[in-house]
């Protein structure tokens, strides 16, 4: 069901750890009516735990578009969107969606790419609700917050990009995600013969992350090299990796969640590896700890076509937020 929200309504709420409320409040005070009711849910709306990373005339996902924003509009979006992501997150989110550009110069499809066909979400009121939430998604992008209270969760998180590297054209070479994919190849073959026969768990690539858009992602088969078994060269390039994905998130958040990852101790992760172990040959990788899940493959259109996800085990979505919330209120 829509959330019956008003302008009125939106203004003078107070923002969540790290961010004024002015980004948010100034992004939906610009929104008329008719595309308030468009943006604008329930938090118990079943949408709001559902996510992909396809085009939406694949697949489309309930929001407004940004094609249906005025300029000012979306000034005020990108406002809101950097105040909820680290400069190189937002970046990395544009290049994301400027490559729809690149994939309709090679195709001529512009049905299917279109870098305006994503879509915004509100899930409860920002002013008077104590849990809501928004998202950010569209073809290789789902990003979703959840704020409770003083606290925000930022998973599940998917950056993708197609091409990996651009190999025709003005922007020939650059690339998009070049960091998750070097530093992964950088520890892989920083491993000695019997370490890598401990992080190589299977010897063909997987096609596609293996909990793909699950709502709830669980825990995988522990499969690879434990991190107690790196020297020390090796786990600061594992640290380091794990950083990269972090690092999306706001600067002071991003240290604090590493310090909790850190926390969890090297022999609660593992680093596993699947397929070749050089650059343009199909590869996956997966982090895993008790708390949460890297995925990361670059395994279509000869290893150029780049897909990664951040899970929580139980904080996708604000999970474990939420319920700590309902232990410390009166709710039953």
């Amino acid at each position: 069901m829509k959330a019956t929200l008003c302008l009125t309504l939106i203004m003078g709420w107070i923002g969540f750890i790290g961010f004024t409320q002015s980004p948010v409040s100034n992004f939906l005070n610009s929104l008329h009516q008719t595309q308030l009711d468009k943006a604008l849910f329930q938090f118990t709306d079943d949408s709001r735990e559902s996510w992909h990373f396809f085009p939406a005339s694949m697949l489309e996902k309930r929001g407004i578009q940004l094609m249906e924003l005025s300029p000012s509009q979306k000034d005020f979006f990108h406002i809101m969107l950097k105040s909820h992501l680290s400069q190189s997150g937002y970046q990395k989110a544009m290049k994301i969606i400027d490559l729809e550009n690149i994939l309709l110069e090679l195709e001529g499809n512009a049905n299917m790419r279109d870098s305006e066909k994503y879509y915004i979400a509100f899930y409860g009121n920002p002013k008077t609700d104590a849990i809501w939430g928004w998202s950010f998604e569209g073809h290789h992008l789902s990003l979703n917050f959840t704020s409770i209270g003083n606290h925000v969760s930022f998973a599940p998180r998917f950056m993708g990009a197609s091409p990996a590297t651009i190999l025709h054209g003005k922007r020939k070479g650059q690339r998009v995600l070049a960091l998750e994919d070097d530093l992964g190849l950088e520890l892989i073959n920083s491993l000695d013969s019997n370490q890598k026969n401990e992080a190589i768990f299977r010897k063909t690539n997987f096609r596609e992350i293996v909990t793909f858009v699950e709502s709830k992602a669980e825990p995988l088969e522990t499969a690879g090299i434990n991190a107690e078994a790196l020297d020390q060269q090796q786990q600061k390039l594992l640290w380091k990796l794990i950083y990269e994905y972090i690092s999306a998130m706001p600067e002071d958040l991003a240290k604090k969640r590493i310090e909790d990852v850190k926390k969890e101790q090297p022999n609660n992760i593992y680093f596993g590896w699947a397929g070749a172990t050089s650059s343009r040959q199909p590869h996956y990788y997966r982090i895993q700890g008790k708390t949460f899940l890297i995925e990361f493959d670059n395994t279509q259109n000869n290893a150029n076509h780049i897909h990664s996800v951040w899970r929580d085990f139980n904080g996708d979505f604000g999970r474990d937020l939420i319920q700590e919330h309902y232990k410390k209120s009166n709710h039953n």
